[in-house]
């Protein structure tokens, strides 16, 4: 997000948790018998010569606990009930602070050695079997006297043309047994990354490191063909950019069996689909893309007209493809002030949510990306310590497209987690920490002014947390909102073939929905610092280095399909 932190303040969590143990989260309410089609929903995905199932259950094997420092626990899971034939590739690690289980780990069958195969084998010239047992393990970790428990984590030892998918945890010094794991043949493979950090302890007595990270592949979108297994990646010598001793699994199934049919995805929104709340204060309301059109919008372009040509109700006469070279923009109407500030004002009864649904992780997700569109986006508001700072025009640009995006798991239909687009960056926020309002439709917080979406209420601040300072991005419920489960249009899913979902002509204008802004920030903030108590005087130069570089000029925003998001993963 900028390369800034972002916090709420008014959501401050306690380290402290009670040492029980964790159960596997649910949904408030049931999910729904999805109808039929080819392969969602059915717990089992093909992914060419190996098809894998989701264990969410798991059994408890040792907790990684300091005795002193900061650092939280972290205990290791194996997974269990194990469905026949299947085989596990690693184990299963969780902060102790979680209440809930939300992770999941892969079993993987071969398909080969199956009586009926569920589908041919894919072009392999490999005589090697897909799975193979590791041939011994390295022991990686054994906490010290320094630990509340003692344990054990191992690498899988992976025969030659294989790939190890994970790690095992056990109470005993021993090796384990190498019928524990299955390693997974290299070209049925993916290279992985760490990225979220689990538990991280160092000690300075004996100069000692052990870090636990998630995993994920390293290339992720629309074409990419990585699938996470949920096991965890550990080390006490790794640093960045080192490759990782495992893998994950790659779908050579191209048809992507396991993603929703149009009719199944048009059931997972009306289930899942959020309710959108917009700020008591909030004056720049959204609106549908063609009320924004009908009531005046203009399109610019460089070297022409200056007076801009009004724009057909679904965009049919905006410049079709290419990129956004910056010699087009859309802007309000000019000639009428009132209906400038109208338009400006946006009408949230004629909005909708614009849906793009997608495969993420070699199909065994579906990502339902949800767009709303603002006709403005208002000015800042800057918190400096305990003073609160309504800026008049930094902040302010026309044409605000922003997004959430809920990821479905391909297996089971369920809820994983939340996508919230958060101005530049955004978090994936899992579904246990979701605020549900009805079933299993959850609340998607708008910001005041800027449109961005948050989990919860609150005020969220865009800057430096530690001095209190930054642009505030403050979030509650009213009356303005929108139910997305029902005032939603599918605008784009490229997996169910073309012409089934035909794009609105809108859609294809990759250039940017507002002018350029370039704002005199000296100006503002020289006014902001002769203002201020003395224990906040700044420079205007150190104080424009706190605050989110956006408030300093705005280009015009660019449509949904010109976001790097639109083919490729989302920002995290």
């Amino acid at each position: 997000m900028l390369g800034k932190e972002c916090w709420c303040w008014d959501n401050v969590f306690d380290n402290n948790y009670d040492e029980i143990e964790p159960e596997s989260f649910t949904l408030p309410s049931p999910i729904p018998q999805w109808s039929q089609g080819k392969g969602f929903g059915n717990g089992k995905i093909c992914l060419g010569e190996i098809e894998v199932a989701q264990i969410t259950k798991f059994t408890k094997i040792w907790s990684c606990c300091p005795l002193f420092g900061k650092s939280k626990s972290v205990s290791f899971y194996k997974p269990d009930e194990i469905p026949q034939g299947f085989s596990i590739v690693g184990h299963y690690c969780q902060p102790d602070d979680e209440k809930n289980i939300t992770g999941y780990v892969l079993a993987v069958k071969d398909l080969s050695t199956d009586q009926k195969p569920k589908k041919p084998l894919q072009d392999s010239t490999s005589k090697l079997p897909a799975l193979a047992k590791p041939t011994n393990y390295t022991l990686v970790y054994s906490p010290n006297a320094l630990f509340k428990e003692v344990g054990y984590v191992w690498l899988p030892n992976a025969p030659v043309g294989y790939k190890a998918m994970g790690f095992v945890a056990t109470v005993e010094p021993d090796e384990p047994n190498v019928n524990e794991v299955r390693c997974v043949r290299a070209d049925l493979t993916e290279s992985c990354e760490a990225c979220e950090v689990v538990f991280s302890y160092n000690s300075l007595l004996s100069k000692s490191q052990f870090r636990v990270w998630k995993t994920r592949p390293c290339e992720r979108g629309i074409s990419c063909r990585g699938v996470s297994v949920g096991t965890f990646f550990c080390s006490t010598s790794f640093t960045k950019g080192d490759e990782l001793t495992i893998a994950c699994l790659k779908n050579l199934d191209s048809s992507l069996q396991a993603m929703p049919n149009l009719e199944q995805v048009h059931a997972l929104i009306k289930h899942y689909g959020p309710t959108v709340y917009f700020h008591p204060d909030e004056i720049y309301l959204p609106s549908s893309v063609e009320w924004f059109f009908k009531n005046g919008a203009l399109l610019f372009e460089d070297g022409k007209n200056n007076n801009g040509i009004s724009i057909e109700l679904k965009g049919a006469n905006l410049p079709a493809g290419g990129r956004n070279d910056g010699k087009y923009w859309l802007d309000l109407p000019s000639k009428d002030a009132v209906n400038r500030h109208t338009v400006k004002c946006g009408k949230i009864e004629t909005a909708e949510l614009y849906v793009h649904v997608k495969p993420a992780e070699g199909g065994t997700l579906t990502d339902i990306a949800m767009w709303i569109f603002c006709p403005f986006n208002g000015p800042a508001t800057l918190k400096v310590g305990w003073l609160n700072l309504d800026l008049k025009k930094v902040g302010e640009h026309v044409g605000d497209w922003e997004h959430y995006t809920l990821r479905i798991s391909n297996f089971s239909g369920e809820l994983v987690s939340v996508y919230f687009s958060e101005h530049s960056g955004g978090e994936w926020v899992d579904a246990r920490d979701l605020e549900f309002i009805e079933g299993n439709k959850s609340i998607i917080y708008a910001s005041r002014n800027g449109h961005a979406s948050y989990p919860h209420p609150g005020c969220y601040l865009q800057g430096n947390t530690k001095l209190g300072i930054g642009a505030r991005n403050d979030c509650a419920k009213s009356k303005y909102y929108i139910d997305s489960s029902s005032k939603y249009r599918i605008i784009a899913a490229e997996y169910l073939g073309e012409g089934t979902i035909v794009e609105p002509p809108w859609l294809q204008y990759m250039r940017e929905w507002g002018p350029t802004i370039e704002y005199k920030s000296g100006s503002e903030v020289d006014e902001i610092i002769k203002h201020l108590p003395y224990i906040f005087r700044f420079s205007a130069e150190t104080l424009v280095e706190l605050f989110p570089n956006e408030l300093y000029g705005e280009a015009g925003p660019t449509g949904p399909k010109e976001k790097n998001n639109w083919f490729g993963d989302e920002r995290w």
